[in-house]
């Protein structure tokens, strides 16, 4: 995410992040390389040069140049620039109305189906829910469709009408249907273009007008950088929407619209895409966003992303069965499926400081665990929970049935063993100490 702009920045910035003469012409240099590198992140050029010169000022206004670090300083300046540049705090939705309708606008292939099952699964799981998922594009009868598989990944109920074509009038049933079957949130898919058109606009005003949405959200596609700005800006003539969804963050995104929307609009952004699961969606936090474009990595989010796989009950029935030494590969099985729900595995690794430059380069496929699970899967239940019995035919037959080699099923028997002797250890007073520092930040 944002590699690119993330490289140019530090490169800008390196030079003040040494201990020889810090002077106002170089710092003045270093922010034109700022510039650049915002420009070619595909910022709007009056916004990059209104924000160097707002980090100049406010540089010099510090009296940057007889600080003891005043490299360190400048990132800062720098960063929190950033983050009231991207909104300043996170925004919520909101979700006041009985039933909450939030009204999803976009131009076609902005992923604004996807991310209407996006919202509705976080919805349902994290704020404890009742969405109903409304299809109002009734231009593409495979749209109706999509909305209807995303539905059932989910385990939500998407309100559809074929017999109609007036999008106004399904919204309306559905919101009418909502009320009498508990449904607490509706999320209304509607038509998109190709292009920002007359009819478009004219329709989606017309379902804004008669359904009084207590949200309307923008969808847009991040990778299609200051486009994206420029559509924002088109549809919030016409709707006066609340907020922004980026989606496709994962990608090989310059970073453009997330830095620039915000000040076009005056809309924050208030949810992003980060992979094709149904569980890649993510509040956005400017000032956690500004932390991973200058590679300073994003705890907190990962942080909070393993506490919400983080089971208590499952958590110390683990500990009881190492503390027996009966930690098999069924438990370890356990624990790579909620690594692997945390997200995209070169996403999660970003967000450690210092690490996102490392893995920027490798190809981190989301199935890297792909043939640790077969070689699991491909074991016996006597062999999964007493691994020691694997001998050398068992191995043979393990590889076999797995698609894989005796040397893989060796490296992976050997990690396991040194995993288990670790998680061991972790059992005395350091260990202990280290689970109660973990739980005291829940």
């Amino acid at each position: 995410m944002f590699d690119n702009l993330s490289d140019k920045l530090d490169k800008a910035l390196h030079v003040l992040k040494g201990h020889g003469q810090i002077t106002e012409v170089n710092v003045a240099e270093t922010l034109k390389e700022v510039r650049r590198a915002l420009v070619d992140a595909d910022v709007n050029y009056k916004i990059a040069k209104d924000f160097t010169s707002t980090v100049k000022e406010k540089a010099l206004g510090q009296d940057v140049l007889t600080t003891l670090k005043p490299g360190q300083l400048m990132v800062k300046l720098v960063k929190d620039e950033l983050t009231e540049l991207m909104g300043g705090d996170a925004a919520g939705v909101n979700l006041s109305g009985n039933p909450s309708v939030i009204l999803m606008s976009g131009l076609q292939g902005s992923g604004k189906t996807t991310f209407s099952g996006k919202l509705a699964n976080y919805l349902k799981n994290k704020k404890s829910k009742k969405p109903l998922l409304v299809a109002c594009d009734v231009y593409r009868p495979a749209a109706i469709d999509q909305l209807h598989v995303v539905g059932e990944q989910i385990n939500v109920e998407v309100y559809s009408n074929r017999e109609i074509n007036d999008p106004v009038k399904i919204s309306q049933d559905a919101i009418a249907y909502a009320k009498q079957n508990g449904h607490n949130v509706v999320i209304i898919d509607t038509a998109g273009r190709l292009a920002v058109d007359e009819a478009m606009m004219t329709e989606i005003s017309n379902i804004h007008k008669a359904i009084q949405p207590q949200e309307t959200l923008f969808v847009v596609d991040s990778m299609t950088g200051q486009d994206a700005v420029n559509t924002a800006k088109a549809f919030n003539d016409v709707l006066n929407f609340d907020g922004v969804i980026l989606t496709k963050l994962d990608g090989d995104t310059r970073g453009g619209a997330a830095i620039s929307i915000k000040s076009v609009v005056n809309k924050p952004i208030k949810f992003i895409g980060t992979g094709e699961k149904m569980e890649a969606i993510d509040v956005f936090y400017p000032a956690r966003m500004a932390d991973r474009i200058l590679g300073m990595g994003d705890v907190v989010s990962l942080v909070e992303r393993a506490q919400e796989q983080y089971d208590e009950d499952e958590a110390r029935k683990l500990q009881k069965k190492i503390a027996k030494n009966q930690f098999g590969f069924d438990d370890f099985l356990k624990q790579i499926q909620q690594v692997k729900k945390m997200g995209n595995m070169k996403d999660l690794m970003g967000m450690i400081p210092g690490a996102g430059k490392m893995v920027k380069n490798l190809d981190i496929d989301d199935d890297a665990f792909k043939h640790i699970e077969a070689i699991i899967h491909s074991m016996t239940p006597e062999e999964r929970s007493t691994p020691s019995i694997i001998n050398g035919s068992r191995k043979k037959r393990i590889g076999k049935g797995s698609g894989t080699s005796v040397t893989q099923v060796n490296q992976l028997l050997k990690q396991f063993d040194q995993m288990s002797k670790m998680m061991k250890m972790m059992q005395g007073g350091g260990g202990k100490r280290m689970m109660q520092m973990m739980k005291g930040m829940r």
